[in-house]
């Protein structure tokens, strides 16, 4: 991967262990300022639902730190396709059935990442 790609995962990376946090620690704080659409009231009896998509989340994010430590670089690439391909289609989900702003935040950063994953390999 070449040091564009490599800034891009970690953009990926610090964006998904952000929703993480905010999913997962501050739900009913921080994540209401964030989240200024959904309703207030909503936020406490929600929180476990936030936990697990954030733990989801964290597992995503997980899956592409674990791409800066595998040296073979076909293996490196195949591992950061699929998890940038989960966050993308994660992304595409939550742009159809919640907002469209979703697929700008979370599923673009994964798709422009993919492409020049795939033009840097070729």
């Amino acid at each position: 991967m070449t040091y564009v790609t490599n800034i891009l995962v970690g953009i990926v990376v610090l964006l998904h262990l952000y929703f993480l946090w905010l999913e997962m620690f501050v739900w009913t704080t921080k994540a209401k300022k964030v989240f200024r659409n959904f309703p207030k009231e909503l936020f406490e009896p929600t929180k476990t639902m936030a936990a697990n998509q954030g733990l989801y989340n964290g597992f995503l994010a997980a899956g592409l730190l674990w791409t800066y430590f595998i040296e073979d670089p076909t293996w490196r690439l195949n591992v950061s396709l699929f998890f940038l391909g989960c966050v993308l289609l994660a992304g595409i989900f939550g742009g159809f059935t919640v907002s469209k702003k979703i697929f700008f935040v979370q599923g673009l950063p994964a798709l422009v990442t993919m492409v020049l994953l795939h033009i840097s390999q070729g």
